[in-house]
């Protein structure tokens, strides 16, 4: 289809982009100009030029492109001679002028032209040729690499994924000089045509793995990706997309990145994102931390504990003190007579918890939304004027106060922020269970979310692997933090190429 054919108004549809590029500049430049909105949209730069007897227009995006490489295309383009276009093809020769640049591209299809202008490149339409040259000389707007807030170590690297494709995926290379690390690259979404790239090892990991994954991002069929690697997963994950816990797990730190390279996982980077999406992920993976391999394996294994400790005290330590202090109170020992309230105050313990859960909430929403001047004064507010006249006026007993703070510690301890949040919604339903139907409801609600967590799965992987199905030794090795020279395998979940870490 020739761009003759292109019908006069002042919109151009997705299938009208699918044509071929015309030889004359001026319906070339017609086109563009009502596909870009040039002259309406004041970012879309397009810039008429006439050198060595040849007429050129050069178009690009304002802020992708920075005023020293637009002199620099200018400087070279009027380096060339009328006698040199005589004797050679224009495009090569520009080509050739341009050789230096890191990435050059000819093309001849509007919408791989379009694509390319909207993703920061410069384009340039040579009157009398039915291709353009695309010029990779971007300059993409980003910050300066910072430690995570989420994944902070105490010894370690301070730097962290940005907002920018590109530089994560040199921070990842910094890391694993590797020439079998694949970086494959796509564009997903109608209209965003966003970047994502796909990275792993390639004498690594399982080729169905990595087929299995670019498939399912290849039938991601939306206008846009404007939560960027949230929404990636919940086209990824459908099968789970009602499933609170997550099947996947986000990281903004290269060094962790690249530890699930090195074990054979397959890792999504989206661009505009600083999370990267590492597939596929257990219940397991939630739980550890690079703070545990930045300390002695003996001190590592400490943390490791604790930290899982949390994660279970989160989520039982207020249902088994409602079934054993308040239900059941002739269950408990002798030596643990004291615990329970002596008095339960003017509110039933199952709303009081309940009641103070949901404010764990709405501080926690609050401390995000509000401003980190402000954010002392907010903490003193909501413990003194909130927890403590709540139980002076008799409103909540203390001990509902002590053990949800216990509790919300757990929660806040577990490494992944979203296992967090699932975790919070499964003592709900334990609370609920044990207050309504005593220790039948608490048995039943307990299997049920085991049930949840079994069925569940991760890119065709097992969720609980390797509890279950059951691998003793991988179990020890993610619940045990081994030193680095004994953990010699990689792990079996991702269906390895190479299963020895160290095979010298």
């Amino acid at each position: 289809m020739n761009m003759r054919r292109v019908r006069e108004h002042t919109d151009v549809s997705p299938s009208e982009q699918d044509i071929d590029l015309s030889e004359r500049l001026a319906e070339n430049v017609e086109f563009f100009d009502r596909a870009l909105g040039i002259g309406v949209s004041f970012d879309i730069i397009k810039r008429d030029l006439s050198f060595a007897g040849h007429d050129f227009v050069m178009i690009f995006i304002n802020g992708f492109i920075n005023d020293t490489a637009v002199d620099d295309v200018m400087r070279r383009l009027s380096m060339l001679r009328r006698e040199d276009l005589i004797r050679t093809d224009v495009v090569e020769k520009v080509m050739e002028t341009f050789g230096t640049h890191t990435q050059l591209e000819k093309v001849a299809k509007a919408k791989d032209v379009l694509t390319a202008i909207l993703s920061g490149q410069t384009a340039l339409l040579i009157d009398g040729y039915a291709e353009a040259v695309l010029i990779d000389a971007r300059k993409y707007p980003a910050r300066s690499p910072q430690e995570p807030e989420l994944e902070r170590v105490v010894r370690g690297s301070r730097d962290g994924f940005v907002e920018t494709l590109v530089q994560n995926t040199v921070l990842t290379r910094r890391r694993i000089r590797d020439p079998r690390l694949r970086m494959e690259n796509m564009k997903v979404g109608a209209r965003s045509k966003t970047d994502i790239c796909v990275a792993y090892l390639q004498d690594v990991a399982d080729p169905e793995l990595v087929a299995e994954i670019k498939k399912r991002l290849r039938e991601i069929d939306v206008d846009g990706l404007p939560m960027a690697e949230k929404t990636v997963e919940e086209w990824i994950t459908k099968r789970n997309q009602w499933n609170p816990y997550p099947v996947v797990r986000y990281t903004e730190r290269p060094d962790v990145a690249a530890v699930h390279l090195l074990e054979g996982h397959v890792l999504i980077y989206v661009d505009t994102s600083p999370s990267v999406m590492i597939t596929p992920a257990t219940f397991f993976h939630h739980l550890q931390h690079a703070e545990e391999y930045r300390e002695n394996p003996a001190v590592g294994l400490y943390i490791r504990l604790i930290r899982m400790g949390g994660v279970l005290v989160s989520l039982f330590l207020m249902p088994l003190w409602i079934l054993f202090t308040l239900i059941h109170r002739d269950w408990l020992p002798a030596e643990l007579a004291f615990l329970g309230p002596e008095s339960v105050g003017a509110l039933p313990i199952i709303l009081q918890f309940l009641l103070a859960d949901l404010g764990i909430d709405f501080m926690r929403m609050a401390a995000i939304h509000t401003p980190g001047p402000l954010a002392t004064a907010m903490g003193l507010i909501a413990a003194v004027l909130i927890g403590d006249i709540a139980v002076k006026v008799g409103m909540f007993a203390p001990e509902t106060i002590l053990y949800l703070a216990v509790a919300a510690i757990g929660m806040f301890a577990t490494p992944s922020y979203e296992l967090s949040m699932a975790n919070r919604l499964a003592r709900t339903m334990f609370i609920l269970a044990v207050g309504l139907f005593d220790w039948y409801g608490l048995t039943a609600a307990v299997v049920l979310w085991t049930v949840l967590l079994v069925t569940a799965r991760s890119i065709n992987r097992p969720y609980l692997w390797p509890l279950f199905p059951l691998n003793l030794k991988a179990l020890a090795s993610v619940l045990l933090r081994a030193p680095v020279r004994l953990n010699n395998h990689r792990p079996a979940i991702v269906h390895p190429q190479d299963k020895d870490r160290q095979p010298h």
